[in-house]
Order: C-alpha cells, then structure tokens, then sequence
C-alpha cells in the first residue's frame, strides 16, 4: 500500500525498501505481531549496524542499515494493512530515527576521529535534509488523502487513536516535539507557504527525495563500504545547500 494515491505517486529514492517491506507486512498481517514490534525490530537493526561500524565491519554495517530501512517502511505497512493506525507507532518512529542517527554519527566520529563540532553540525544537517522531504511529503499526502498519520503541523498532541491511549500519545508527542520541534520551525520559516502553494510535480519530489532517511543510510552504507568513512560527515554538511535549492526551485515553480 502506498502513502499516496497511484496518480499521486512519484519516485521516491528513499523508498527502495518498500517491496519488500509490503511482502513482509503481507506475512504478518494475520499474526499477532504489531506494528509496535516491527519498530522495535528496526532499532534492533539499526544498533546492530552501528556495533558493526564501531568494530570496523562496514560490510554489515551496510546490510543491517539497508534491513533498518526495510523494516521502517514496513512498521507503516503493517499498520495500514490492518487498518491500525497509530498517533505513538509513527512518534516512536521518529524518535527512535533520530536517537539511531545521533548515535550513528558519534560513532562516525569516533572510528574517524574526527571533529566532534563537525560532526554535530553534519547530524543537524542530516535531521534538516530529512525534515524538508517530510514537510513536502507530508503536504502531499494531506492534500491528495492518502496517509494522515503525519501532520504538516505538529503543534499540539492529537486526538488518540482507536486502540491506543490518549496519556501516552500525549507524552509521545511532547518526546517527538523535544526531537524535532528546532528542525521543524526552521523548515517552516524558510518556506512557510508550501502548505499553500499547488505545485510538487513528480521530478521535483524524486529530487527531494534524496533527502529521505532511506537514501540518507544507502550512502552512508556505500560511503563504509568503499572506505570512504571520513568524507561522511563533510559530505552532508556540504549537500545541505541543497535545501535552500530546493526551497527556491519549489518557490520558482509557485509563481
């Protein structure tokens, strides 16, 4: 299943884990695994990955941070397909993204030695890169009504979902904010009128899309494999001018 309708749909490079996470979801939609369980597997995979990284095994590393991604991308489709939606599965999916990425990163830094400075400042450009894609994304799937787990605005706790507790999504989405409240504000002030504005055409989501957590681990996987471990963290601080490309080109396209 997709987060959007068929004639909505563009090529997502971040999204390469999807057919085989739907084939997952399809084995376990008559279980009694949740969506919950398939989350916790991702982080299971994601710290395996960077165990790997730490004791220099980078060829794992890649495999488990390729498995991470799938397993992400089948928590969602393991949701929709039991029509299970849920407010605490997609904030403990974030939260758990974004705690993997800061511990992925401090684990760059120290198998590379290099600048912790550095290295927090390329995190936050990588929680930035992902932030835009989610904006635009998100808008789309609002607008064009497909997923509305995801909010273009999260800025109050929403209503519980069947199933789930209103105390827990609560706290959730107090955590979620805490995470990801700096990194949204500032995507909303660089282009705050993109919930308004109509055109997202096709070739310009697939661009922005490099920007997806899916695309973002494929690279850094490849850069481990091929040796290039110390050109990741300048790497992402450079391909963060990318953003403001992408602000202008999606303004350009609105006038």
């Amino acid at each position: 299943m997709s987060k959007l309708p068929e004639e909505h749909r563009f090529l997502d490079l971040s999204d390469y884990g999807r057919p085989l996470a739907i084939q997952i979801a399809n084995v376990l939609k008559t279980t009694s695994l949740t969506p919950i369980h398939i989350t916790i597997g991702f982080i299971i995979c994601g710290l395996i990955a960077i165990g790997c990284l730490l004791k220099e095994h980078y060829g794992l590393a890649f495999l488990f941070l390729i498995l991470k991604s799938v397993l992400d991308a089948a928590d969602g489709e393991l949701a929709r397909l039991k029509e299970t939606p849920s407010h605490t599965g997609r904030y403990l999916d974030s939260i758990s993204d974004i705690i993997l990425n800061l511990i992925l990163f401090l684990s760059i830094w120290y198998i590379t030695n290099g600048f912790i400075v550095l290295t927090i400042i390329s995190f936050l450009c990588l929680q930035l890169q992902g932030t835009l894609y989610n904006y635009y994304y998100v808008i789309l799937r609002n607008r064009y009504h497909g997923d509305t787990t995801s909010r273009v605005f999260e800025n109050k706790s929403p209503k519980a979902l069947k199933g789930e507790s209103q105390q827990t999504v609560n706290i959730m989405f107090k955590v979620y904010s805490f995470c990801y409240g700096f990194f949204d504000k500032i995507i909303y002030r660089l282009d705050k009128n993109a919930a308004k504005d109509k055109r997202f055409p096709n070739w310009f989501m697939t661009a922005v899309s490099s920007f997806g957590l899916g695309f973002q681990l494929l690279l850094i996987g490849l850069m481990l494999t091929f040796g290039w471990q110390h050109y990741i963290i300048p790497f992402f601080i450079a391909y963060s001018i990318m953003i403001l490309v992408f602000i202008i080109t999606r303004q350009f396209l609105n006038r």
